[in-house]
């Protein structure tokens, strides 16, 4: 009996998954634990491996498609089985997103489909060298010729309908746009249902003025359109508040250049100051549960453990790796598994169970010059701590001024769930932390 190939939901947020590429195609053998197909997901790549033996036999989406999660995606079985001609529908999932997706999917136009008969196709010379460029079998092309001769218009005319999606032909036959103009943004120069929707705006606009420098233009996807959501979604439905504190870093440093040589040698890695940092904040969060805490729903959920997300830039996003029990870890350990979660960031590898379960997330942009700033709430978290530069700065230490490294550091947080007073009194905990930082090594 043919199996299912599934969207896989692989993490609380995650609703749809954008396919990158199938490692199999149709009628390829298949072992369990072999990767079957690629995904972009909450920012990241993700190779998802294969649950049973067989045949590849079907895949309804390609390369671009976006899938709700636990749709059917595709089958696998013994040679021969049968299996549904369209997506059977979703397990779990939404109707009305499998409709939009089945709507956008990359499909066949109906005028295209031919029976084959085994035999060569009727063509002339120019056709078939046209449909040799454009990789069309010709078996496929329905002819206007004499005896079904295909002829060079119709694999023009097969090309330019097969480029587009039905819906996308529908809205562009309504709205008098001429398709074979367009670029499309889907697979192979598809055109979508968004590009017609483009062209349809742009030719409600007046025309630009000949002197008008050129425009360039970026479809907001990918990993890009996942933090526009995300962040949009964080802006607008938890009501941010942001307290700011200087920190005297001077301890903290002196406590780096003397540990530098001792986890170096350990670990083969340096200690950063994010690490510190990192243990200062957990170290705190046990004492101030209200802030280790996720809203959801209604339900405000305080954490036993800390798990710390750290926001890690990489091309085109950003995506936040979890260290996971902070408070048990020591500055070595942490050192190994903050190293470790930004490179695998870098490279597109983080696993799944290194992308959930955060209870509290840190930005550091300490590396730029960026003296403070307001970051977003990482929902469902309720407070996310900002960090800035280190600058030597002149300040008053008993009655006389003294220059001293000083970082800024930005706390944000849900005041739906949290008030000022406990927030406020946790910013100065960590100054206080953070300023006796030896007390981490207790």
């Amino acid at each position: 009996m043919a199996k299912e190939i599934f969207m896989p939901k692989l993490s609380s947020t995650m609703e749809i998954g954008t396919l990158l590429q199938w490692y199999k195609q149709e009628g390829d053998s298949v072992e369990m634990g072999e990767p079957l197909f690629e995904i972009l997901t909450d920012k990241i790549n993700i190779e998802v491996e294969a649950y049973d033996d067989g045949i590849l036999l079907k895949k309804y989406f390609d390369v671009d498609d976006q899938v709700p999660v636990n749709h059917i995606i595709g089958y696998i079985g013994e040679a021969g089985e049968q299996v549904p001609p369209e997506p059977p529908g979703v397990a779990g999932g939404s109707e009305e997103a499998v409709q939009e997706v089945v709507e956008e999917k990359v499909a066949v136009p109906q005028a295209a489909a031919a029976i084959s008969t085994g035999e060569k196709p009727r063509a002339t010379p120019a056709a078939r060298r046209e449909a040799k460029v454009r990789q069309v079998e010709l078996t496929s092309v329905p002819g206007s010729g004499p005896n079904g001769r295909v002829h060079l218009k119709d694999v023009a005319s097969y090309t330019a309908a097969a480029r587009v999606t039905p819906l996308a032909g529908k809205i562009a036959q309504q709205e008098m746009i001429d398709v074979s103009a367009l670029t499309g943004s889907g697979v192979n120069g598809k055109v979508l249902k968004q590009d017609v929707l483009a062209a349809v705006q742009e030719k409600a606009q007046p025309a630009a003025s000949p002197a008008a420098p050129a425009v360039k233009r970026k479809k907001l996807a990918g990993m890009r359109k996942i933090i526009s959501e995300r962040m949009s979604q964080s802006a607008f439905t938890a009501p941010h508040v942001t307290l700011t504190s200087d920190i005297d870093m001077t301890k903290v440093k002196e406590l780096r250049t003397q540990l530098l040589p001792v986890i170096e040698k350990q670990t083969g890695l340096r200690l950063s100051y994010t690490e510190v940092i990192m243990k200062a904040v957990g170290t705190v969060l046990s004492r101030f549960p209200a802030l280790n805490a996720s809203f959801v729903g209604d339900e405000i959920i305080y954490n036993e453990s800390v798990h710390i997300g750290l926001a890690v830039a990489v091309p085109d996003g950003l995506v936040v790796p979890v260290i996971q029990d902070v408070t048990q870890k020591g500055l070595a350990e942490l050192t190994m598994a903050a190293k470790d979660v930004g490179k695998r960031a870098r490279e597109q590898k983080l696993l799944p169970n290194q992308l959930k379960g955060s209870t509290f997330t840190i930005s550091n942009l300490g590396m730029y010059a960026v003296d403070a700033f307001t970051p977003i709430i990482n929902q469902p978290e309720i407070a996310i701590l900002g960090v800035g530069r280190m600058t030597d700065k002149p300040v008053v230490i008993k009655g006389s001024v003294e220059v001293r490294p000083m970082m800024a550091v930005s706390l944000s947080f849900d005041h739906r769930v949290v008030d000022g007073a406990p927030a406020a009194e946790f910013l100065t905990e960590l100054k206080r932390v953070l300023e006796h930082p030896y007390e981490l090594l207790v």
